[in-house]
């Protein structure tokens, strides 16, 4: 048996380098963050009362971040795959839950981990300079990689579901259906 074979594989290369380069964000933040707190927020770097006041929110969003990835995981894992595929891969359509609302929920979701992770640590340039860059530079690859891809595995039924849909959806009603394990069957 060839180990090469792509049935033996877990994960696809793009997912596994996609998840690297996220991972990697957090750390890089978090040095160069720190780094610059020495010369620019020592103050802040050193006070209990700011970690502590830092903390507290970034667990509260860190478990929002896990609770959308759960949630829209199992959604993908529900509606997107037909027959035996990849891990964390799908080959449907999945327009059910948030889905229907925002064409990248679980993306929403993980735009706030850096931001959670900085508020955990307490670094003051990491939230107020480092998070906003990598945001945006998640945005991009969203908008560049993650969006080719979808166009290019699901077609004219992707551009459709694009021209519906919006990237993302901050409603109340949409976050309301982010943060829920229940979703309907659509017909």
């Amino acid at each position: 048996m060839n180990p090469h074979n792509e049935k033996n594989r877990v994960v696809s290369a793009s997912v596994i380098i996609r998840i690297v380069i996220w991972i990697a964000l957090l750390p890089g933040g978090a040095v160069l963050g720190l780094w610059w707190d020495l010369s620019l927020f020592k103050s802040y770097l050193y006070s209990p009362l700011f970690h502590l006041a830092t903390f507290i929110p970034g667990l509260v969003l860190l478990r929002m971040v896990f609770r959308v990835s759960r949630s829209t995981g199992r959604i993908l894992a529900r509606y997107g795959r037909d027959g035996e595929l990849l891990r964390l891969e799908t080959n449907r359509l999945v327009t059910q839950g948030p889905y229907g609302c925002m064409r990248h929920p679980m993306h929403l979701g993980l735009l706030f981990f850096p931001l959670a992770f900085a508020l955990l640590i307490g670094s003051p340039s990491f939230i107020l300079f480092i998070v906003p860059m990598e945001m945006l530079f998640m945005l991009v690859m969203i908008r560049r990689v993650e969006e080719a891809e979808a166009v290019k595995k699901f077609g004219a039924d992707y551009l459709t579901y694009r021209q519906r849909v919006p990237m993302f959806n901050l409603r109340l009603s949409c976050l309301k259906t982010l943060l829920t394990d229940d979703i309907k069957p659509s017909h």
